[in-house]
């Protein structure tokens, strides 16, 4: 939800699952045809990732702000710009909605935490797998796990700080959305 760009939000629902679903499919069935290289299994990740990704993404979005549906996609991706911006909404009956997509990031922030030790866990058996296809494996895999590796280093080191960011942002946009409108 939080790493949800913008433009997204323009989408309707099938939109946001074919837009997340086809980044997804495309980036990790990339990943199996340098590590395996298998078309077949490039072609079979691509899929089933493209539908359970995208479908995930998007109901996701649905359930943390569920009043979205019912906005335009200009108006649902003038909230989430001003938002992230940390700025002042321009069209002030959107104030309301930008005070709830402000808590639907603080939402997405709090699981987000949930899950830091999982991807603490999965890094370290990452590292150990990529000395292993080192040692081992294809150049491939050797290729794809160092990847996998540094992707998973920059989910740890990067996105802590960001997520600290975008949510002071939030905070600031909410806060001079209450202010024009009265506080409410």
């Amino acid at each position: 939800m939080m790493l949800v760009p913008g433009w997204m939000w323009r989408l309707g629902t099938a939109g946001r699952r074919v837009a997340a679903g086809l980044a997804a499919g495309l980036f990790l069935g990339a990943f199996v045809l340098v590590e395996a290289g298998s078309w077949a299994g490039a072609v079979v990740v691509f899929v089933v990732l493209s539908l359970f990704h995208g479908t995930r993404v998007a109901r996701r979005m649905e359930n943390v702000w569920p009043a979205a549906e019912g906005m335009s996609g200009a108006d649902r991706t003038a909230v989430v710009r001003a938002t992230r911006r940390g700025e002042a909404v321009d069209d002030p009956r959107l104030a309301s909605s930008v005070v709830e997509y402000a808590r639907a990031l603080r939402r997405g922030a709090e699981e987000d935490r949930l899950r830091r030790r999982v991807v603490l866990l999965v890094t370290a058996l990452a590292v150990a797998l990529a000395v292993y296809d080192t040692v081992r494996g294809s150049t491939g895999q050797t290729i794809a796990s160092w990847l996998v590796v540094l992707l998973l280093l920059a989910d740890l080191v990067w996105w802590p700080r960001s997520r600290a960011r975008l949510l002071a942002r939030a905070d600031r946009a909410e806060a001079s959305a209450r202010r024009s409108t009265g506080g409410h």
